[in-house]
């Protein structure tokens, strides 16, 4: 069975067929409408507590996927600060090794 053709099955999968992200975004999407979680649990073969599962770690997803803070002007100047930052440390560091480098070596002294 091709992976195209196995997309499209809507009833349970085979012995050695796997679930799709696809596919499982397809029957969360369902739950999510309302449809009854043991008649969908049914029809595609997935015991109930599993597809409870799926439906919960998509409402994670979307809530961490609407929490992008884009356009936040706190968020804006806190990663200007960040850059700062990180430009500073790098040049701490260029001027460090410069410094090291320009020192003059100390003198080995020959004991008897």
């Amino acid at each position: 069975m091709s992976q195209e053709s196995n997309e499209k099955k809507q009833g349970p999968l085979g012995a050695k067929e796997r679930w799709s992200v696809r596919r499982k975004r397809e029957v969360v999407l369902r739950l999510l409408r309302g449809e009854p979680l043991e008649a969908v649990s049914r029809e595609v073969g997935v015991e109930v507590y599993r597809l409870e599962q799926w439906r919960e770690k998509a409402r994670l997803g979307i809530d961490e996927a609407l929490k992008d803070r884009t356009g936040d002007p706190i968020q804006t100047e806190l990663d200007q600060a960040m850059r700062h930052i990180g430009e500073l440390s790098m040049e701490n560091e260029l001027m460090r090794r410069e410094r090291e480098m320009r020192r003059p070596l100390p003198q080995k002294r020959w004991s008897k």
